[in-house]
């Protein structure tokens, strides 16, 4: 990235965001004329760390300051994730931040969003009291909108970070996948499927007892990816919960284990989230418009996972049945998930079914904030893709989770998400799965009691440290087993 130099220039002089290409690396912010060596109270600004986005710092007056959000890589459309830290504050400084070149018109600012504050003595996230935030068309900047906080700095020797949500990197990803592997469990295994553009790791958990892998053995198959919009930070939270149920020792994590094979790929834009973008990898792509051609030169990630799915769709042992991608949603309130529409009544019914059930187990997911369609600009994505390419036994969704708030059901009132309330969303996910399996008759009685243990009956299942393309099988794809008619549920007519 770029560097700022450190400099007694306000910054004012220069023209339009639109030359931003890096972030701002300790940046002095010195106000005009000044002359000598800094202060307590002239603000270091920085975003030089991973997942950081500030690209320039405006001094307004001694207590305002306008911020610019720094593209995504490659791709000047997109600028809405922020995450910076600010140092060589004075005790009881009081300032005025304004984001101003914020991408979107429409935003969850609007409903009481607030950013994300956390410092150095008190390094639990917490969000900034909502009435200090503000958020405007100004004429100042274009009409463009634009996010303003109060805040107050109470401890000099602090260094204080700022973020438009919870941060979740790919390095915490990676010591969170790191302590699972060391747990050696033996339904738990992960590979490396493959490498980003700067050669990040892409990583694939299967999730499953160990007798479900066996040659002979045939697959249900449910797979789930996440972050392939990088600022979309909630989705690893949410994923982060369905790994930590399935791999727990919940009787109702054990039952799935023996009848389901989870296939999870935790971070499919693994340089997008290094590099801070909200939406784009490092060469600019929104990789969820390519699913239908991937490049394995221009999305190694999404190629890697594609050529994986289809060699499962080609494998006459395997039924995947279910494709989950978990994303965040910037204007809309509770957890809620997008399906597909399709000609067979019975099929367009039966994708009711999952999120019908969620949203029995889940407080904060809504079905009638749930849709269906078939939408041509979304035809680029995992949903829409998978929804055509599978049969008609599969079910694709996109679980989408608010960036801000639920609402709780018979009141109006919006409870805050936090990173633990995203992560019990996530194990509300993975309890589902139970529940539309007892639907098709898979899993019997309360709980389904199974044997004792499957170490004694089957050998200790291996992964391989790497994996490459697979072989498809001659013959292309067999009919799969039919599933129960399921009737229970009805669509709202659209």
């Amino acid at each position: 990235m770029a560097e700022r130099s450190r400099t007694t220039e306000t910054g004012s002089a220069i023209g339009s965001d639109d030359i931003i290409a890096g972030n701002v690396s300790k940046y002095i912010v010195l106000p005009a004329g000044y002359c000598g060596q800094p202060k307590k109270g002239h603000l270091i600004f920085d975003a030089c760390f991973e997942s950081g986005n500030l690209g320039r710092v405006d001094h307004v007056t001694e207590f305002e300051y306008d911020l610019f959000i720094r593209p995504d890589t490659c791709n000047p459309r997109f600028r809405v994730w922020f995450n910076f830290t600010v140092e060589n504050v004075k005790e009881s400084q009081r300032v005025i931040f304004n984001v101003v070149n914020f991408s979107k018109t429409k935003s969850l600012y609007r409903d009481g969003m607030a950013p994300m504050v956390k410092s150095t003595s008190r390094p639990k996230w917490q969000r900034i009291p909502s009435k200090n935030v503000y958020y405007y068309r100004c004429p100042d900047h274009r009409k463009n909108y634009v996010m303003s906080f109060a805040f107050c700095f109470d401890r000099e020797d602090d260094t204080y970070q700022f973020a438009y949500c919870y941060p979740y990197t790919y390095t915490r990803l990676q010591h969170y996948l790191d302590n699972l592997q060391r747990r050696n469990m033996d339904y738990f295994c992960r590979e490396l499927l493959g490498l980003s553009v700067q050669k990040r790791r892409l990583d694939l958990l299967t999730i499953t007892s160990p007798a479900n892998l066996l040659p002979e053995a045939e697959q249900k198959v449910v797979f789930i990816t996440a972050r392939v919009h990088p600022g979309e930070t909630p989705s690893s939270f949410v994923c982060q919960g369905i790994i930590d149920f399935l791999v727990s020792h919940h009787p109702i994590a054990k039952v799935l284990r023996d009848h389901v094979v989870f296939k999870i790929a935790p971070m499919l834009n693994p340089d997008g989230v290094y590099l801070g973008n909200y939406r784009c990898s490092l060469m600019g792509f929104d990789l969820n418009r390519h699913w239908a051609n991937p490049s394995p030169w221009a999305h190694p990630t999404l190629h890697g996972v594609k050529e994986l799915i289809i060699d499962m769709y080609n494998n006459p042992k395997i039924n995947l049945e279910f494709y989950i991608d978990i994303h965040a949603h910037s204007t809309m309130m509770n957890g809620f998930m997008y399906g597909n529409i399709f000609e067979d009544e019975e099929r367009f019914q039966r994708q009711a079914i999952f999120p019908k059930l969620l949203c029995q187990n889940a407080e904060d997911f809504s079905y009638s904030s749930t849709s269906f369609n078939r939408d041509a600009v979304k035809a680029g994505t995992g949903r829409r893709f998978l929804g055509g390419l599978l049969n008609d036994t599969s079910s694709c969704y996109t679980l989408e989770v608010s960036f801000y708030s639920y609402i709780l059901g018979g009141t109006a009132s919006a409870v805050p998400y936090t990173e633990e309330a995203y992560m019990k969303l996530g194990r509300n996910v993975a309890r589902t799965f139970l529940d539309y399996y007892r639907l098709n008759s898979l899993v019997e009685g309360p709980l389904a009691p199974t044997p004792k243990t499957w170490k004694d009956k089957v050998p200790h299942y291996k992964c391989p440290a790497q994996r490459g393309p697979g072989n498809s099988h001659a013959g292309g794809k067999p009919d799969k087993r039919s599933q129960a008619h399921l009737k229970e549920p009805s669509l709202p007519t659209r």
